[in-house]
C-alpha cells in the first residue's frame, strides 16, 4: 500500500472520515466545531478525499473538481477532517447540517443536570424575624433544586466563639429537616464559617407560602438586612467590651 505525503493512507483517512461521520452525534473534544468548518472555496487543501452525501467514498480529487461535484448536486463541500492526509471533505447541505446539529446540541443541553449553588449570609446572633426570612429563602432555593451555601460571618469577639456559627448552622439544618442533606460540614476560614447543603428528593414538594417575603424578589447573595444586623452586632460588641 502506497502512503501519500504525511504518512497516512487514503484508506486510513477514509476510515477516519467514516468513524467521524458515523459518530457525529457524540461529543468529541478533538472534533472541529461547526463554526470552524471550512466549506467550498474556503478549503485550503489542493487535494481532498471526497465523501458522498450517503457516506460512500468517492476518492481523492483536486479541490476544484470536488467543489464542482458538490455544485452539480446543489450541495456544499465541507471539510470535516482537516487534520487527515489528505483532508476529508463531505458533500452535504451545510445549512441543513448546521440546523440539525443545533437541534442535537439543544437536546443534549436539556438532558444535562445544571448544578446551581445559592448562598445565604448570616451573622451569629441573628434575630428570630430575620432568621425566619432566611429560612424561607433557603426553602425557596431548595424547592428549585439548588444547593445552598450557608456562610456565617463573625465580627469582633464573635470570631473567638466558633460555636456560635456551629449552633446557627445546626439550627438551620434542623429546621430544614428532611429537605436537605449536609454535603459539606461546617468549616471555619478566617472570620467566616461555611457549610453546603444539598436538596433531597422531598425538597421538590416544598410549597412557599410567604410569597410576599421581600428578600425572595432578589437573586443576589448580598445581605438584605445588613443594616439591621450591623446594629445588632454593634450592640453585641459594645456589651462584650464592657
Amino acid at each position: 500500500m502506497t502512503l501519500p505525503e504525511g504518512g497516512v493512507s487514503v484508506n486510513a483517512a477514509s476510515r477516519a472520515a467514516f468513524l467521524l461521520l458515523k459518530n457525529e452525534n457524540r461529543p468529541d473534544p478533538g472534533r472541529a466545531q461547526i463554526a470552524d468548518l471550512r466549506i467550498n472555496g474556503n478549503i485550503r487543501a489542493k487535494e481532498v478525499l471526497v465523501i458522498a452525501p450517503d457516506g460512500s467514498q468517492i476518492g481523492t480529487k483536486k479541490i476544484e473538481e470536488a467543489i464542482w461535484l458538490a455544485d452539480q448536486l446543489g450541495l456544499d463541500l465541507v471539510e470535516v477532517a482537516p487534520e487527515a492526509r489528505p483532508p476529508v471533505c463531505k458533500i452535504m447541505d451545510f445549512g441543513k447540517h448546521k440546523y440539525e446539529q443545533s437541534v442535537r446540541d439543544r437536546e443534549a443541553r436539556k438532558k444535562q443536570t445544571r448544578t446551581v449553588i445559592k448562598e445565604i449570609r448570616l451573622k451569629p446572633r441573628i434575630g428570630d424575624h430575620d432568621y425566619t426570612m432566611f429560612l424561607n429563602r433557603s426553602l425557596k432555593f431548595l424547592s428549585e433544586g439548588d444547593k445552598l451555601k450557608v456562610t456565617v460571618r463573625f465580627r469582633g469577639r464573635e470570631n473567638e466563639r466558633p460555636e456560635l456559627g456551629l449552633n446557627l448552622i445546626g439550627r438551620l439544618v434542623g429546621d430544614l429537616g428532611d429537605y436537605v442533606t449536609l454535603e459539606q460540614h461546617p468549616a471555619k476560614d478566617g472570620r467566616s464559617m461555611t457549610a453546603v447543603l444539598a436538596p433531597t428528593a422531598l425538597a421538590k414538594t416544598i410549597v412557599i407560602h410567604h410569597k410576599s417575603d421581600p428578600i425572595e424578589d432578589s437573586e443576589d447573595t448580598s445581605d438584605p438586612i445588613a443594616d439591621s444586623e450591623d446594629a445588632v452586632s454593634d450592640e453585641i460588641d459594645d456589651t462584650e467590651s464592657e
